[in-house]
């Protein structure tokens, strides 16, 4: 059991007035020691907040007077306090194992948590689950969650998660689609293993057990350079067209069934098929944008100008105070960072950087909606290798690569979604590349904004 440690207070918030410092330790709240930032919130929403801290090994006691739902003003240094539950499965298909080595160790931490699930949007298996679990799931309404299903059918699930347990596990998913909690699936597809006839053994296994799920996305699994297991390969033409027909025809008999299509194919096996993809209304709300479904055409409605912006995700920190953010809520640029101009002059050509299948989903909405000296240019991702060319995934060595052979005098912008805390995955920061690029948020309006030089840029020299 670690102790929260304050990261950073507020000022004038309750906790500044009380006398909270950054590099406080949490040693209980209200006599109560928190397991999590969940409970740590529900302790510190009282309208009187007793802290017990610790600062150079001196306690002390700090009483909090506060108006309701008033913050308490104090970010903390990590989601769990407990230890992280790690996964016990061995799927062939993980990434964790297909990460080369040398990266930064939290990168190789492979969890099974619903809390993280539950505050992240990670994908959770089940098979660590206990009937405690449900039982504070269920009774603090940790909702929404998100499941790792792949297969349905109980020995195929077992042999996909290489646990045995895996055949067992999704009697959870049952019970809290029953106790009302609301759960988004994902079936990670793997070519000659669970694709063909047992996609739709898994997706018959979906209507006739797990109907009331909010959303399953189908998505293709990621090949890297690094794998080893020998059955993982990339898809063919034929096999991503033949997934797109099976989800295509199961949205419409989910749509009979239930006024909904509830399956959808990431985007990606459109990009990977050749096909069109659906029209926007097919994503209703984009749901499941974070999981590669529908981002294309929200990024098009999103440069056209078309439509509300769209929200950000939704969940547990969208409104908890102090919650450390993580996954893909975490900050993409480095804390402190200056918006600049850079480049040569606003009206200068520009090249888009991107990864292979984003340069696909950029290039023809820029051709459409888009008349001057733009360029985008696809990174291919040599870090990684494989089928791996989504942009998230893109490090500072294969854009240092690149731009080491592109001419000056042009403006060169970069999504941030290859960021995270304004680090590439491979430890490189934007500074380090060999020409200066300018930073621009992951969405259609933030690049429109961007070519149009009206949009603040993120200091990266």
């Amino acid at each position: 059991m670690s102790t929260p440690v304050v990261v950073a207070v507020t000022p004038d918030s309750p906790a500044d007035r009380a006398g909270v410092v950054s590099g406080d330790l949490i040693l209980s709240i209200n006599g109560a020691v928190p397991r999590d930032v969940i409970e740590y919130q529900l302790l510190v929403d009282e309208p009187s907040v007793c802290l017990d801290v610790e600062s150079g090994g001196l306690s002390r006691e700090l009483s909090v007077e506060k108006a309701a739902g008033e913050p308490l003003g104090i970010e903390v240094d990590s989601a769990l306090f407990d230890r992280v539950r790690t996964c016990d499965n061995h799927c062939e298909f993980c990434f964790v194992y297909q990460l080369p080595k040398g990266l930064r160790p939290s990168l190789y931490v492979k969890d099974d948590d619903y809390r993280l699930s539950f505050l992240y949007g990670n994908f959770t298996t089940l098979t660590r689950f206990t009937e405690i679990d449900l039982e504070r799931v269920v009774t603090e309404r940790l909702s929404p969650l998100y499941v790792s299903i792949h297969a349905t059918d109980p020995g195929k699930r077992a042999e996909m998660l290489r646990n045995r347990r895996g055949a067992t596990s999704l009697r959870w998913l049952q019970v809290l689609l029953a106790e009302g909690i609301e759960v988004h699936g994902q079936v990670v597809v793997c070519p000659g293993l669970n694709d063909g006839l047992w996609l739709e053994d898994t997706l018959a296994g979906v209507a006739d057990c797990y109907s009331e799920l909010a959303s399953l996305a189908v998505v293709p699994l990621g090949v890297s350079d690094h794998t080893t297991e020998a059955r993982m390969r990339a898809h063919t033409i034929e096999e991503a067209a033949a997934v797109v027909d099976t989800v295509a025809a199961w949205q419409e008999y989910f749509l009979a069934l239930l006024g909904r299509r509830l399956v959808f194919a990431a985007d990606e096996y459109f990009l990977l098929a050749d096909r069109p993809f659906p029209p926007a209304d097919t994503y209703g709300e984009f749901d499941m944008y974070e999981d590669g479904i529908g981002m294309a055409r929200a990024f098009e409605m999103e440069f056209a100008g078309e439509g509300a912006e769209r929200e950000a995700p939704s969940g547990f920190f969208a409104s908890v105070d102090g919650a450390p953010a993580g996954g893909y809520r975490a900050p993409r640029t480095a804390e402190g960072a200056t918006p600049v101009r850079l480049g040569p002059r606003p009206d200068a050509p520009v090249t888009v950087l991107t990864g292979e299948l984003g340069a696909k989903v950029i290039a023809p909405i820029i051709e459409t909606f888009w008349h001057d000296d733009v360029e985008v240019l696809a990174v291919e991702n040599r870090f990684f290798g494989g089928n791996v060319g989504v942009t998230g995934l893109l490090v500072g060595g294969d854009l240092a690569r690149v731009l080491a052979d592109v001419p000056e005098g042009r403006r060169y912008l970069l999504p941030d979604v290859c960021l995270s805390g304004g680090r590439f995955l491979d430890g490189m920061v934007p500074a380090d590349l060999p020409r200066p690029v300018e930073v621009v948020a992951t969405d259609g309006a933030a690049l429109r904004s961007a070519l149009a030089g009206v949009a603040p840029m993120e200091v990266v020299l």
